[in-house]
């Protein structure tokens, strides 16, 4: 565990469970900043490390809320907080002892430079491990270190190239994006698996070691189904919309005055459906006897299954349904989305040091729950206060 005191006496003392751990975020954009976020949700100290020019997603706007120094972007906002931003330019020899003195006193480095670069700066891998050996040492990139070393990585760009655009959109239409950088989100919660990990392999053993990941890797694991649908069967999966591959109805079906996703993903579940919708026949319909049989018939079943939902509207069918045990849900917007989250009594707003609202970590404990107990910093706000702090 790094041997300095709280950077912020003044701060109220973190309650989770990485209370007292330093993390040295060299990391940018969003993989990176996501895991440090969810690691100083849980305590942990994070220490931002940006350049004089600060993280390129402070200038990705709009949106942005009026900040004491104007406008910040919200999605800076979104994976920057419980952080401290220190301003070091690599390049000054001043500036980079700085920033190794960090790296030999933390506890957790993630970096999501270029594969190979950080050697020039003396931070890569073994040369921190040699000053700090109990570290450990996350690298994120986009294509690995090998023969993908050099292609640069953005979400958008494993969204492509791992199939997963093939797979959205209209079956006749162009592929399209997702409407959110998942595989950088989903990457940036493997690297945090991954350095709690190797901080319990650390605490076991007294062991650092060095934790690698990246976009494209986790974008296959992550179509799970789809791309196992390849490995395993041999079948390359194609766009289909919103309907799904292996089940029906699962999918938006539309009703008597809108759409409502209706699912049922199994027989007990179909069963439900057809006493809710007053459709008791279909179940002595052998064609639809089994889900495989469902799935298979689907163009003869989704005829059926419309006619009886246009007898009611969306709104009225959710409450039937819904009663009913059936999933359903409407398609809402981002602002009914989080409504109903409060509705559900989630709590899914924060404001972290009392700021600009949040969405919570997502993972309730009942012992060392997630605390918010700084908003964002601006660029470079605690650099003398880290620079001090490391002096210590």
């Amino acid at each position: 565990m790094a041997d300095l005191p709280p950077l912020d006496p003044e701060e109220p003392t973190p309650s989770g469970p990485l209370a007292g751990l330093v993390v040295a975020d060299f990391s940018r954009v969003l993989a990176g900043p996501y895991a440090t976020m969810l690691l100083g949700d849980l305590g942990a100290t994070v220490v931002k490390v940006e350049g004089p020019t600060g993280d390129d997603t402070r200038t990705w706007q709009p949106p942005t809320v009026n900040g004491p120094d104007g406008p910040v972007a919200t999605y800076y906002l979104s994976i920057n907080r419980n952080k401290h931003s220190v301003v070091l330019d690599l390049k000054d020899p001043e500036d980079l002892a700085v920033a190794r003195q960090l790296a030999a006193r933390a506890d957790v480095l993630i970096e999501n430079f270029m594969p190979g670069s950080t050697a020039k700066w003396g931070l890569d891998v073994d040369s921190v491990r040699g000053t700090n050996p109990s570290v450990v040492y996350c690298s994120i990139s986009g294509f690995g270190d090998a023969g993908g070393a050099k292609l640069g990585g953005y979400d958008l760009l494993i969204q492509a190239t791992s199939g997963l655009m093939s797979l959205t959109g209209d079956p006749e239409g162009t592929p399209y994006r997702a409407g959110v950088a998942v595989f950088d989100v989903m990457t940036g919660l493997h690297a945090a698996v991954a350095v709690l990990a190797a901080l319990r392999h650390r605490e076991a053993t007294g062991e650092g070691q060095h934790v690698k990941t990246n976009l494209l890797s986790a974008a296959l694991s992550s179509l799970v189904n789809q791309t196992s649908a390849y490995v395993a069967g041999g079948v390359v999966p194609k766009r289909m919309g919103n309907a799904h591959l292996s089940l029906f109805p699962y999918e938006p079906l539309p009703t008597g005055d809108g759409e409502l996703i209706v699912i049922a993903a199994n027989d007990h579940q179909f069963r439900r459906l057809c006493g809710a919708i007053d459709a008791p026949e279909l179940l002595d319909d052998p064609r639809f006897g089994s889900m495989v049989e469902r799935t298979r018939h689907r163009e003869e079943l989704r005829p059926l299954l419309l006619e009886k939902l246009a007898a009611k509207g969306a709104q009225e069918w959710f409450d039937v349904l819904g009663a009913a045990g059936v999933p359903c849900g409407p398609i809402n917007t981002v602002d009914q989305g989080i409504e109903l989250a409060e509705s559900l009594g989630l709590a899914p707003v924060v404001h972290p040091g009392g700021g600009p609202g949040a969405v919570r970590n997502p993972v309730d404990y009942s012992a060392t729950p997630p605390d918010y107990r700084r908003t964002p910093p601006a660029l470079g706000a605690d650099t003398e206060a880290v620079k001090a702090w490391l002096k210590s």
